[in-house]
């Protein structure tokens, strides 16, 4: 009996300590605020202390005191960990219990607590009957150290060289994840406007709306402090003065506040400004206001390290004279040029540009003149070049211009030539007029190299040769295209003083009918014998004239011409015969064509039924704008002619959408078809659709007795060759024509 008195004397003792230890350890949480709880493992009864529950935001009478509650506060993604680590501690596995865990205050926002706990045991058996533990609010000191972390990893990009836009995203979720509902936004002031850097939790369409703002005093909360230097706070967008004229911009995506902190450099210089946005009025609170003022530092590092690199490169890749690229940046390109080709299979050229005793200049009237030289040659190379070419400064009074796309060995020539035009204009320097002039090589890629060096060394030499022709022109590397390029361009000199002196003739073959062998028609054809250059092929000089855009005055000329020698003819009494013109494709795009046409009629009296225009079959196309112009020629009475017909690949499928009146067989066929039977079939089925669909044939390049037999055999309407008449000029096929009546029968009946 005594001993049983002795146990529950020594267990009362026990509870008793314990119990005067809780209420120890009661009090000394209760000073230091942290929350206390008491979790029965037999009956999961958890006892709450007050201060656990303030902890949270709720009153000593709003919480259940059982594990339920916790479980329901407790966020979902910590709470098997929570509980695992409960385990490993009841199990022995663990020999002490502490755990972050993440909880919701009542208000919504998350609460980050450390539990540290023990277990207490029942003296009889040593079961564990009971975890007593604390809870304390660590969100700060969690928000300090995610702070510091997140910090120094937008520093580390710093330092290794992450591209701005990327940093200032980081920085901007940097500080909205220490704000809930924050929203910041970083922009660079450039030229006196502002330019979106990063803003990933604001709209692309306002990010759009601001960018490329010019900034101002009154220009928003950033457009402000950029103006002035100095952080600008609104509180309420809305009705903030600074924002009358943006805030259309700002209200319907939620952006009531902004308050912004100039962005500078080491030196004080302001590079742009750091916004933080609320979608409710507000100004900033203490932290929010250091916060502000530490983005805008540690923006201001990257936009200063940014700005720093795009100088090094500008002095790396811009030539600080002229502005153009420099020698490191042209290699690049042309390494860049060379791939794009390899790829696309297209061309490129490359004209290596060097100044023609340049030297003198510098010796004779100083190096400042030297400069201006430069500087000026610099923009006469730019403004000859296309947007999509590469124009560098090499060295000294040396250039290169990549020639991208160049469709044909000429297109390089080309501008070639427009460097020599522009830079022989004279110029002023140190008060004395200078005409300057320049000497080009040129080699194309792939023909002339396959690698830099090579393009390079293709480049040079043909430099080498212009300078050794006499300075002052371009040579190609391989030479017979220079010879080639020369000639064009001597024609195309030639061709505009010819047309514009109207120095052209024009000659006239017959067409005839032929089944009687009379002649119905003409067909004008332009001729151009030059003094110098000799009898220049039509199909050089019509394409020359459509190249330099001379085709339009070409073509008024012929047809002015051909319908005054029509009614000379048609007043001296010789009866009336079509006459045929050709009419470039290129017309057909000339909204003033159809007028042009009938001011020829009325000031030349020439009958439009009588007049013949012919067009190549690349233009009979169900373009409306085509059709359009085909039916306007037809209001006014004139004849339409599809020449070439069956060369191109449209023919029968465009001939629905028309009326022509006739359709020309081309003289390719006709050349072929003694020798090809496939070809006269060709021929025979041209015939029989023509007539099918209204219109008459006309078969050219006659040249035999059998070919106009053959062709008649097959109800060809009409021919034209050199059976009849070569084209004569027009006191020959007047005499002709006249021949034609004198005889009272046809010439070639």
């Amino acid at each position: 009996m005594s001993s049983i008195n002795s146990q529950l004397k020594r267990q009362l003792t026990a509870e008793h300590e314990l119990f005067l230890s809780e209420e120890r350890l009661t009090l000394a949480l209760k000073g230091a605020n942290d929350g206390l709880w008491d979790w029965n493992l037999e009956t999961d009864d958890v006892y709450y202390s007050r201060q656990w529950k303030s902890m949270l935001g709720y009153e000593e009478d709003e919480l259940e005191h059982h594990l339920d509650t916790w479980a329901s506060l407790v966020h979902p993604d910590d709470k098997e960990r929570v509980l695992k680590t409960v385990e490993d501690h009841l199990s022995g596995n663990a020999d002490s219990f502490e755990v972050e865990m993440r909880m919701r205050h009542k208000d919504g926002h998350e609460v980050v607590v450390l539990s540290r706990a023990f277990l207490v045991n029942r003296a009889s058996d040593g079961k564990a009957i009971r975890l007593v533990g604390t809870h304390v609010d660590i969100t700060e000191r969690k928000k300090t150290e995610s702070y510091l972390a997140k910090n120094a990893e937008i520093l580390e990009l710093i330092a290794t060289g992450e591209p701005a836009p990327v940093i200032y995203d980081q920085i901007a979720l940097m500080y909205e994840g220490r704000h809930p509902g924050m929203r910041c936004s970083m922009l660079e002031l450039e030229d006196g406007k502002l330019l979106h850097g990063g803003a990933p939790s604001l709209p692309k369409e306002y990010c759009e709306a601001v960018h490329g703002l010019e900034y101002g005093p009154n220009v928003g909360s950033c457009g402000t402090s950029t103006y002035t230097g100095h952080r600008v706070l609104v509180e309420n967008i809305e009705t903030d003065p600074k924002w009358v004229i943006i805030k259309h911009v700002a209200l319907p995506h939620g952006l009531r506040c902004c308050w912004s902190e100039p962005i500078k450099n080491s030196s004080g210089k302001v590079l742009g400004a750091f916004g933080m946005y609320y979608n409710h009025p507000a100004l900033p609170n203490d932290e929010e206001l250091e916060d502000l003022k530490s983005a805008a530092r540690l923006a201001g590092i990257v936009m200063e390290r940014d700005q720093a690199q795009k100088r090094i490169r500008e002095l790396a890749y811009k030539d600080e004279l002229t502005g153009l690229a420099s020698r490191v940046r042209f290699y690049q390109q042309l390494e860049e040029s060379i791939k794009s080709s390899d790829r696309s299979g297209r061309r490129f050229a490359l004209l290596y540009v060097d100044l023609d005793d340049f030297k003198g200049v510098n010796d004779s009237l100083g190096h400042d003149a030297g400069d201006l030289l430069l500087k000026d040659i610099a923009k006469c190379l730019k403004s000859v070049s296309r947007e999509i070419d590469f124009v560098a400064r090499l060295s000294g009074d040396e250039f290169c211009i990549i020639v991208k796309d160049v469709d044909d060995d000429y297109a390089a020539a080309h501008v070639a030539q427009r460097c020599l035009d522009m830079i022989s204009e004279p110029i002023e320097l140190s008060a004395r007029k200078f005409t300057p002039s320049c000497s080009i090589g040129i080699a194309h890629y792939p023909d002339d190299g396959e690698n830099l060096s090579t393009m390079l060394k293709a480049a040079d030499t043909s430099l080498y040769s212009a300078k050794e022709h006499g300075k002052n022109q371009y040579a190609f590397y391989k030479p017979e295209l220079t010879h080639k390029a020369e000639h064009r361009f001597r024609v195309e000199q030639a061709l505009r003083e010819a047309v514009e002196k109207q120095q052209l003739s024009l000659v006239y073959q017959p067409q005839i009918l032929m089944h009687t062998g009379e002649i119905i028609g003409v067909e004008a054809l332009s001729r151009w014998n030059h003094p110098q250059l000799g009898q220049v092929p039509p199909t050089e000089f019509i394409a020359t004239a459509e190249r330099i855009g001379m085709i339009k005055p070409l073509t008024e000329w012929v047809l002015r011409t051909a319908c005054n020698h029509a009614v000379a003819c048609r007043k001296a009494g010789i009866p009336a015969v079509r006459m045929a013109v050709n009419i470039s494709p290129s017309h057909f795009l000339d909204k003033d064509f159809v007028s042009l046409i009938n001011r020829v009629i009325e000031e030349t009296g020439m009958n439009p039924t009588e007049l013949e225009l012919e067009v190549t079959e690349n233009v009979v196309q169900t373009n409306p704008e085509n059709l359009t112009v085909f039916r306007e020629l037809k209001d006014l009475g004139v004849l339409i002619a599809i020449d070439d017909f069956g060369v191109g690949y449209s023919s029968f499928a465009s001939l629905k959408h028309l009326t022509a009146d006739y359709l020309k067989i081309d003289r390719h066929f006709v050349n072929d078809m003694l020798s090809d039977d496939e070809t006269q079939l060709l021929i025979a089925s041209m015939i029989d659709l023509g007539h099918k669909l209204q219109h008459r044939i006309i078969a050219e390049g006659v040249e035999t007795a059998d070919q106009f037999d053959v062709l008649n055999d097959l109800g060809c309407d009409t021919a034209q060759g050199y059976l009849f008449s070569k084209p004569v000029g027009a006191d020959e096929i007047t005499q002709i024509l006249n021949s034609n009546i004198d005889n009272g029968r046809s010439m070639w009946s």
